[in-house]
């Protein structure tokens, strides 16, 4: 079993960008802490960063066919903008957790919509990287349940 992390724009400057919301983990500590998990679930994880909404578009629609059994992603600020990426996400009917790193619902306005929440089995917000890992424990248990 194989879960995709998948993180959308301007996710690579974590560490750097905004440290007072996005804490000061970077994008390559996130990924080695979920890859370290997903071997000790008894899985694997592979993780995909892009700026380019086509490009993650794209890795999407190739986990209908590698593998992959399930979906972690934190779009970015595509969450508030993206029907594109909603209804590659929705066309390849994976289980998918929405995370966000801050509580996008104490922040600006426009960070209060998504397009990605409303296909998702969950949504984790505000809990900083932790959310990644406890999207990838869901998922887990999720995959484990439906054999």
């Amino acid at each position: 079993m194989s879960i995709l992390l998948l993180n959308g724009p301007n996710l690579n400057l974590l560490g750097t960008r905004e440290p007072h919301i996005y804490g000061a983990d970077t994008l390559a500590d996130v990924e080695r802490h979920f890859a370290a998990e997903a071997v000790r679930l008894g899985t694997t994880a592979a993780c995909f960063q892009s700026n380019h909404e086509g490009h993650l578009i794209d890795r999407i629609h190739a986990a209908r066919l590698d593998g992959t059994r399930g979906i972690v992603i934190n779009p970015g600020g595509l969450t508030h903008t993206s029907v594109a990426l909603r209804d590659a996400l929705a066309g390849v009917a994976l289980p998918v957790v929405e995370v966000h790193i801050s509580n996008v619902h104490k922040r600006e306005e426009f960070r209060h919509h998504s397009y990605i929440s409303g296909i998702a089995d969950g949504v984790i917000a505000g809990l900083g990287i932790q959310g990644y890992e406890m999207a990838l424990h869901y998922l887990v248990r999720k995959l484990a349940k439906a054999g």
